[in-house]
């Protein structure tokens, strides 16, 4: 059998963050959503959906909270541990960088208009 969760590795432009616990992302696909009227439903309408990766990194003593909240244009990497890498280009931080002095985390949240590459 093959790995289908576990470690994963994150990176900005190339570097790699210290990751903790689980990611969750969306690749940006628009989605299917019904119209309907009084007499039912009448078909469906297509909206668009934001590429986005988030979790928590560890907020070592280096880390720098105010360089990192302020990242814009970055490619964003996500290797999954199935062997799938998931690419953002042109990313920005949208996240609120809200620590956990219990965990020692910082939530991140990092967004592209396009959508994310997967490579298999």
């Amino acid at each position: 059998m093959e790995p289908i969760g576990g470690i994963i590795n994150v990176q900005i432009d190339g570097v790699n963050l210290r990751a903790r616990g689980e990611w969750t992302y969306g690749l940006g696909i628009p989605k299917n959503e019904a119209v309907e009227d009084i007499n039912g439903i009448r078909g469906f309408k297509n909206s668009a959906q934001v590429a986005f990766v988030e979790g928590e990194i560890t907020d070592a003593r280096e880390f720098d909270h105010i360089s990192f909240a302020s990242i814009t244009d970055a490619t964003i990497t996500l290797k999954l541990a199935n062997g799938k890498v998931l690419v953002w280009r042109e990313a920005w931080h949208a996240g609120e960088s809200v620590g956990n002095t219990g965990e020692g985390t910082i939530g991140c949240r990092f967004e592209s208009a396009g959508r994310a590459e997967v490579i298999k």
